[in-house]
């Protein structure tokens, strides 16, 4: 059995399928028969852990096991008290009620990489990082609650899923891990 743990550049598909002129998996990842357990959107950055095992790939993916994700998220403007209050009660979104969130405000990463192309900066508005962490994933959830706060992501990069985190890995690598680390969280 192969688990790994790959930190996902910024504009790269979660897919080995090649598209024309897009990045995916593929171009980062040579090992066969391993597969994606869950999905980082292309403008979403971060752990992204996958396997040749489908159930182990299940338990992680699926909502119902209640893994615990935890996401760095800079935000356009100054995140307030009030906003994170309501992430923390859970947030209305078109699609439903979210549960709550934890939530903390938090500098800006250490020894965290460039993103190509970078984010855009503007002087007039400041931007702030929190530290986001949920049980469940609709799609593009830290994004329509950050916005639903009226705070818009600028940058989305997820830092762990239950116990695995990023800690040792650059942008664009991979490392092989233990499947008990997940399977047992």
């Amino acid at each position: 059995m192969i688990t790994l743990k790959f930190n996902k550049p910024f504009n790269v598909l979660c897919q080995f399928s090649p598209q024309e002129g897009k990045q995916t998996l593929a171009d980062f990842i040579r090992i066969k028969d391993v597969y994606a357990a869950g999905r980082l959107d292309k403008d979403s950055e971060g752990l992204l852990l996958l396997t040749d095992d489908g159930k182990l790939q299940h338990r992680i993916a699926h909502p119902k096991h209640k893994l615990e994700k935890t996401y760095w998220v800079q935000v356009d403007g100054e995140m307030t008290d009030e906003a994170i209050k309501q992430l923390k009660r859970g947030v209305m979104l078109k699609d439903g009620q979210t549960k709550p969130a934890q939530v903390q405000r938090m500098d800006e990463p250490q020894h965290l990489w460039a993103r190509h192309p970078p984010v855009r900066f503007r002087a007039n508005i400041p931007t702030s990082w929190i530290e986001l962490r949920i049980k469940e994933g609709k799609n593009r959830q830290v994004r329509r609650m950050t916005a639903a706060v009226g705070f818009p992501t600028l940058r989305l990069i997820r830092y762990a899923i239950g116990d695995v985190n990023l800690d040792g890995l650059e942008v664009g690598e991979f490392a092989t891990i233990n499947s008990k680390q997940v399977a047992d969280y």
